[in-house]
């Protein structure tokens, strides 16, 4: 996780760099920090908490400087381990994105050479051995070059010395992106230092942090390092090796990734769900065609993603007729997976680059299987390293807890279904559908207030409203901090029924689809046990009134197309309940939008 920005050029770097860090934080708010050149000396100002906490500082000077916002692995959040770091002498500032796994060792190592450590992170091994590593080279690329042989591990990081006017950057594992400084285009192709009309260049975690700045960028792979000064960017391999400019445009603005007068993002991109419906089902899919043949599907992702690719293996089995096996990407790495040429393994991602997903990707490419990524972020990691891809067209999502994203990779995962069963994907009004549903959202905020006390709720669906079940436990859990726990309705009595009582609420899925008389029947003894029923229902079914003691109605539509509505209310109940709270809605504790490491 962590956000990284790096910045060199003729303006003041403070500014910026902040700047830049409060559009990355949600990858992380443990700790801030900056690092900028001034008269040959790096002056750092850091804290714990938040990006704001660095606005109360004094103003670092200097056109050069590199930043970061934290999600904390090795050591607490903290000042002492918020980023930058420097070495002994102070002449070389680091920050960090990733993991490395064997820096304890490294760690042991330059303690007996007499280095004094000042942290409790992995991170901080990086700046030391770079700074033994000059003392022989005299040069920070080739000093980096020999410092990343030593490292082991997922690392994203950007270095700079006290008297140069560069910026050197490392990849292998965590993003890592080039924003340029108004280039000239032309010159690019397979150009080597090429020139640029506006003197600064950039370093970002993610096009976020520069986009109001340059659409212009390099997203360097695995296993390349970059040089940016002013007015000049080169890209190397891990073996020194200069390598092309592959330069892309951004196809968004800046504008798209602010709130636009809503109280957090997440509630502003639940509220785009029905544009971003309208994009998604424009999304040609074609290129399964390319693909084929396959006999089986394997569905691979993590967090809400996961649950969207279940949701995917529900309707494909059912449409398609194609066997489909669900995995989720943590343990999918680390297992040996029966794969051959004849399977096609489908990942989704938001960001494109979740870590575990990646790794899955990689190891069915290594297998033999064809790879189908479905991802929203353009040119992304898993976009270029997959072997065929689908972009979901739901525009930047910077709020922590996906929404608009999920509803996306639905979208996706039908149009798949229906295409690969020969037929064609159509449902009605449904843009105007989930409109009506959002127009609900006073019922559900007047709902919220009175179950937003409550510590404890079982969510419950049957078939493909199971995951949907699994998706709105998971949003009470990541932004409400209440412990949800969501079951298929007909294991019940297989355990948690244990549970039920006037203090656990249970919220069931249940529209008049095929199992809706089971999912009845699991609410009937729900509420012979005393529970509480908050029920998603369609709009008519007055039975359900019966058992219920508050409901959501959703629009009728054919049952399979169900869990796109069925969606919204789960992401709104979740969203009011943790706003009541006074939850940080956006920027949930311990968690990051992208995770970019294990």
């Amino acid at each position: 996780m962590c956000g990284i920005v790096g910045y060199v050029g003729e303006k003041e770097a403070n500014d910026i760099l902040i700047s830049g860090l409060e559009k990355l934080e949600y990858r992380g708010y443990d700790s801030a920090g900056v690092a900028v050149i001034s008269n040959n000396k790096i002056n750092i100002n850091k804290k714990k908490g938040r990006v704001e906490n660095l606005k109360s500082l004094p103003q670092l000077s200097g056109t050069i400087g590199i930043s970061h916002t934290r999600w904390s692995t090795h050591g607490a959040p903290s000042d002492r381990n918020a980023h930058p770091f420097t070495d002994q002498q102070n002449q070389f500032a680091v920050v960090h994105n990733g993991i490395i796994e064997n820096y304890l060792e490294l760690k042991e190592e330059l303690r007996k050479e007499g280095i004094e450590f000042s942290s409790d992170t992995d991170s901080e091994v990086i700046v030391h051995l770079v700074s033994k590593n000059y003392q022989e080279t005299q040069n920070l690329q080739d000093a980096v070059l020999k410092t990343i042989k030593k490292l082991q591990g997922a690392y994203a990081f950007c270095i700079i010395k006290d008297d140069q006017a560069e910026i050197i950057g490392a990849r292998n594992g965590s993003p890592l992106v080039i924003g340029l400084g108004n280039p000239k285009k032309q010159s690019f192709l397979g150009a080597k230092g090429s020139t640029f009309e506006r003197k600064e260049n950039f370093f970002a975690s993610d096009v976020s942090a520069i986009i109001e700045y340059t659409r212009d960028v390099i997203y360097l792979n695995d296993f390349q390092i970059a040089r940016i000064t002013t007015d000049n960017v080169e890209v190397f391999n891990f073996q020194g090796d200069e390598e092309p400019l592959d330069v892309r445009e951004v196809n968004w603005t800046l504008e798209k990734a602010q709130k636009q007068g809503y109280k957090h993002f997440m509630l502003k991109e639940i509220f785009e769900q029905p544009e971003v419906v309208k994009e998604t089902l424009k999304v040609p899919i074609n290129v399964i065609s390319n693909l084929k043949p396959f006999s089986r599907i394997i569905v691979v992702a993590c967090g809400t993603a996961s649950y969207a690719s279940l949701v995917g293996k529900y309707i494909i089995e059912e449409i398609a007729k194609i066997p489909v096996i669900y995995e989720i990407a943590s343990e999918f790495r680390y297992k040996e997976p029966l794969l051959n040429k004849e399977d096609l393994v489908i990942v989704i991602s938001q960001s494109g680059e979740t870590a575990d997903t990646l790794a899955a990707v990689r190891l069915a490419k290594e297998k033999g299987a064809k790879t189908l990524g479905i991802i929203n972020v353009v040119d992304s990691t898993i976009a270029r390293e997959v072997d065929e891809r689908i972009y979901t067209r739901a525009g930047p999502e910077i709020g922590v807890a996906s929404t608009k994203a999920f509803i996306s990779q639905l979208i996706i995962m039908y149009k798949l279904a229906f295409h690969l069963a020969g037929k064609e994907f159509q449902i009605k009004d449904l843009e105007e559908k989930i409109k009506q549903v959002l127009a609900k959202h006073e019922e559900i905020k007047q709902l919220a207030q009175k179950y937003y006390l409550y510590q404890n709720f079982l969510y419950i669906g049957r078939n493909r409203n199971f995951p949907l079940a699994l998706e709105g436990a998971l949003k009470l859990k990541e932004i409400s901090y209440i412990h949800a726990e969501a079951y298929p309705a007909g294991e019940l009595k297989h355990g948690p029924i244990a549970l039920v009582s006037e203090e656990m609420p249970t919220l069931a899925i249940c529209p008049k689809d095929s199992v809706y008389a089971k999912t009845f029947s699991n609410i009937e003894e729900i509420k012979a046990r005393e529970g509480k029923m908050i029920t998603i229902a369609t709009e008519g079914d007055e039975e359900i009134k019966k058992v219920s003691n508050d409901i959501i109605y959703i629009p009728k539509v054919d049952e399979i197309f169900y869990p796109l509505l069925c969606t919204i209310p789960l992401q709104l109940f979740a969203y009011y309940i943790a706003d009541m709270k006074e939850c940080d809605v956006d920027k949930p504790r311990n968690l990051a939008k992208s995770v970019t490491c294990e």
